[in-house]
């Protein structure tokens, strides 16, 4: 069984293992940047490390790409006023590839 691990960025959570793919937030950097994560837990077999509240940066990876999301639609309508306006919205992300979990 690999090692798993939970990291944190941009104020959410993600449970990660080597060589996984994932969109997080928008984060700063280059595309073949590597960059290091803030760990919260990690697993390998029996063996479990909690941090209290964090193990520090122990989660390896590399900047793929910074691109926009699907768009999103939004829609306000207010009946009996002739009031409908549509906005839509496309939030930036950044795709990560995990290296190395130490």
């Amino acid at each position: 069984m690999s090692k798993i691990a939970v990291i944190q960025t941009g104020g959410k959570q993600y449970k990660v293992q080597e060589g996984e793919t994932l969109k997080v937030e928008k984060l700063e950097g280059e595309n073949g940047k590597k960059i290091k994560l803030d760990t919260l837990m990690i697993a390998d077999g029996d063996k479990l490390e909690l941090g209290t509240p964090s193990l520090g940066e122990k989660v390896e990876a590399e900047i793929i790409e910074t691109a926009k999301g699907k768009k999103v639609t939004v829609v306000k309508y207010k009946s009996k006023t002739r009031y409908k306006k549509t906005v839509g919205h496309r939030q930036m992300f950044t795709a990560l590839k995990v290296l190395k979990i130490a």
